[in-house]
């Protein structure tokens, strides 16, 4: 939250802000809008009202009005704050911001449903290509994959470790690099190496160069989540992304349902040129996902008003109007955003700056274990069912259901946070859902209970109401700066991927193939996840009111001192309050 200040009134808004300093030649040279010449007064155009916001078409009761004025009031309101966070000169959408634009909500809505097909979609596809890639190794598993290779459980194990280590290390490289050349540009390249190598597991020999290429699909996969976080934090509002999100991982769990698909067709393909079938399966699915990487290079514009080119249009995608809309909406709420243009390295310092932050490892440290107590029996669903006496093709397509259900919990839950404002015991729906279902496998007869029962069990407890898109939305929110969420967004996935090598290691083969062992530890670490939620629960509020304390005691001319003189930025401002 930062307060908006003006000479008469103060208001609280929900909204994120961080200052970003002007320099003496800031766009006089160029003709364009001069900071010192903001000035918002009474005179000015009328403001919406923030309470009269409909986020969410259901809503949208008979007095939603599509013509009532949809500009909120921010920072830009009044020339005493306006030049405190008025955008950089090289920022890229300079051009198109204008603190007295208005428009309406029919204009609002109706503009991010284009947002949402022109740009949203294809990245959910990206996301698709990404999860076709790193997760058909399950489905392969199911056609003598370990047995053709001549490896083990363990070795399995290995190859999920290394695949983990390496998208984690490639994380925060795969940020910076794509902070430098633009998303638009490293994404699309990213997709095109990935699909190489993928495609290449066509001619895997041996454990040797499954490690080999589990390791060069960790590298060059790692760090497109959070790239393609930071590109949607363009186009969207904090309450928009993190819906949005929600369908960004629901786009992983169809890519999971084509896969199991896919599979069933293309394993059948065993014999074919005396290959077997899951090679088969490699190599198709590493050709369409080149196919998108190749595509991307063009459906990806790099910002709002550079939509404009050969592919997409000499006009571009949006007009002038809607470029404004996209622009303002955005930077209204929240001015961090304009801190940084689109092709800026972070510094050394900055990335320092932004590592120290230890207001957001509270959610690093969520990160780190929330996934953890479903993590093994998903990845070990096809080779379970294998056991169970399921066949090749009935067990790929009895991982269809659990996918399904997960996405509706998922996306449940994602719309619940945003409706009630409650992010972290909506997030801990996820740890409560999968507590009685790892108590069952603890202490039921599993080597004799019906297949049938054990396949309900399974699939209930990993069709979990993940909030893992709460949990990055919430991040980015917390964040408060351009710098600040790149580098944010790719530590809390190498957390997330850390976790990802601590799950690969609990299913051991010693303990196979019940895992009685293993599915203690999942129940201990979920009784663990309630503490931490606990922790990060009390450990923002307890921030939020010691600033509350501090504010609350300043004048409104100290409250307007502040904000010309500190030099704190981003969450440690004292007009920032963190969610939670």
């Amino acid at each position: 939250m930062t307060t908006v200040l003006t000479k008469d009134r103060v208001t609280d808004l929900v909204v994120t802000a961080d200052p970003s300093p002007t320099r003496d030649s800031d766009r006089d040279s160029k003709g364009e809008l001069d900071a010192s010449n903001v000035s918002v007064n009474s005179s000015n155009p009328p403001l919406g009202v923030a309470l009269e916001e409909k986020r969410f078409w259901w809503q949208r009761a008979k007095a939603y009005d599509p013509d009532a004025v949809a500009t909120l009031p921010s920072v830009f309101d009044d020339k005493e704050t306006a030049e405190k966070y008025t955008p950089q000169s090289d920022w890229e959408n300079l051009r198109a911001f204008d603190p007295l634009f208005r428009w309406n909500w029919g204009e609002e809505h109706k503009l991010v449903r284009k947002i949402d097909f022109r740009i949203m979609l294809w990245a959910c596809i990206m996301f698709m290509a990404l999860e076709l890639d790193r997760a058909n190794i399950s489905q392969a598993n199911t056609d003598r994959f370990l047995e053709d290779l001549h490896m083990d459980t363990d070795d399995f194990n290995m190859g999920n470790t290394v695949f983990k280590l390496a998208f984690l290390c490639a994380e925060l490289p795969s940020q910076l690099v794509s902070k430098w050349m633009g998303p638009d540009r490293w994404i699309p390249a990213q997709i095109v190496l990935w699909s190489v190598v993928a495609g290449s597991q066509f001619w895997l020999t041996g454990r040797d160069s499954f490690l080999a290429t589990r390791a060069l699909l960790g590298i060059l996969q790692g760090g497109f989540i959070p790239d393609i976080i930071l590109y949607l934090s363009y186009f969207y509002k904090h309450h928009e992304l993190s819906i949005r999100l929600g369908f960004f991982w629901t786009a992983m769990s169809v890519a999971d349902i084509l896969s199991a698909l896919f599979a069933y067709g293309l394993l059948r393909m065993r014999g074919i040129q005396g290959q077997s079938g899951w090679r088969w399966l490699f190599l198709i699915e590493g050709l369409m996902t080149l196919v998108i990487g190749v595509l991307s290079f063009a459906l990806m514009p790099a910002g709002p008003c550079q939509t404009k080119s050969w592919f997409r249009g000499k006009k571009g995608w949006f007009s002038e109007r809607e470029e404004k809309i996209i622009v303002n909406r955005v930077i209204r709420e929240d001015p961090s955003k304009s801190g940084m243009h689109n092709r800026e390295p972070i510094t050394p310092r900055l990335l320092w700056k932004s590592l120290k932050d230890y207001d957001l490892w509270p959610l690093y440290i969520i990160g780190l274990t929330f996934q953890i107590p479903v993590t093994p029996p998903n990845q070990y669903l096809t080779l379970s069912l294998k056991g169970l006496g399921f066949d090749t093709f009935q067990s790929n397509l009895l991982a269809i259901p659990w996918t399904v259900l997960h996405m509706i919990t998922m996306l449940f839950i994602t719309y619940l946070a945003e409706i009630i404002n409650e992010l972290t015991y909506v997030s801990l729906t996820g740890q409560i859902w999968i507590f009685p279902f790892l108590i069952y496998l603890n202490v039921a007869d599993t080597a004799n209970t019906n297949r049938w029962v054990m396949y309900t069990v399974t699939t209930l407890l990993i069709s979990y109401p993940n909030p893992h898109p709460i949990q990055v939305g919430w991040n980015s929110r917390n964040s408060n700066t351009v710098r600040s969420r790149t580098v944010s967004a790719a530590c809390y996935n190498m957390f997330v991927q850390a976790s990802g090598i601590i799950s690969s290691n609990i299913y051991r083969k010693d303990d196979a193939p019940l895992y009685r062992r293993g599915n203690r530890q999942l129940l201990a670490i979920t009784c663990m996840n309630f503490v931490l939620y606990g922790f990060v629960k009390a450990y923002y509020t307890i921030r939020n009111k010691r600033r509350d304390k501090k504010w609350n005691a300043m004048s409104t001319e100290e409250r307007l001192e502040y904000l010309a003189t500190t030099k704190d930025q981003g969450n440690k401002r004292l007009d920032f309050r963190f969610q939670h």
